[in-house]
């Protein structure tokens, strides 16, 4: 079970291309959150103050300490037809992402009107296309499910926790105030054995916290 990997965008992609006058955009990129992917929402909203509709969707692993936590935790589903026909714009949207089974991915596609109705059907097949050409544009790859974790200690401790963290090869950043933290990016699967690593080079010093 540890090592369960999960498919999602490698970068971020585009799209564009119209239809009987409509211009659609489609945006995707990776999203580890749900903060992050409503921040990439809000920020093609903003990108696109004047378009008629911004049509979100994303799948997203919430909860690193869920029953699922070597999956990253439940997987949150959103998507939204932003005044389009229900059903039309946000579902379909979604249901490109799980048909390929992208997960930690959040897409927008941006909807500039040309005077022409496309009805439902026409809906349905340019927002699936946008959303498709935006994640073949930013690509596919398996990756294993990351949580953040937060380790303080005091400076006589934190050569050594910086050294285990350089050699276990994970993601950190270090605050030097007080006291020395550090907020550390690691695989699910690697959690518990890193935090023991690093209790045990500290004789117990180190307060670990899974970050929320």
């Amino acid at each position: 079970m540890g090592g369960t990997t999960y498919r999602t965008v490698a970068n971020r992609g585009e799209s564009a291309f119209e239809v009987r006058g409509s211009e659609f955009i489609g945006y995707a990129a990776p999203a580890e959150s749900v903060e992050t992917a409503e921040s990439f929402v809000a920020e093609i909203d903003d990108l696109h103050p004047d378009a008629t509709h911004n049509v979100p969707a994303y799948r997203v692993r919430a909860d690193g300490n869920a029953p699922d936590r070597d999956r990253g935790g439940y997987l949150r589903e959103y998507s939204s037809d932003e005044g389009e026909p229900s059903g039309s714009a946000g579902k379909p949207a979604l249901n490109v992402l799980r048909q390929r089974d992208v997960e930690n991915a959040v897409v927008v596609v941006t909807r500039y009107y040309g005077g022409t109705n496309l009805g439902v059907g026409g809906l349905v097949r340019s927002y699936s296309r946008a959303v498709k050409e935006a994640v073949d544009d930013a690509g596919l790859v398996e990756e294993r499910p990351h949580e953040r974790i937060a380790i303080a200690v005091e400076y006589d401790d934190s050569g050594t926790v910086r050294g285990i963290l350089e050699s276990e090869g994970v993601e950190f950043d270090a605050e030097y105030g007080a006291d020395v933290r550090f907020s550390v990016r690691v695989p699910v699967a690697a959690t518990d054995a890193l935090c023991d690593r690093l209790r045990s080079a500290t004789s117990g010093r180190a307060d670990i916290e899974t970050a929320t």
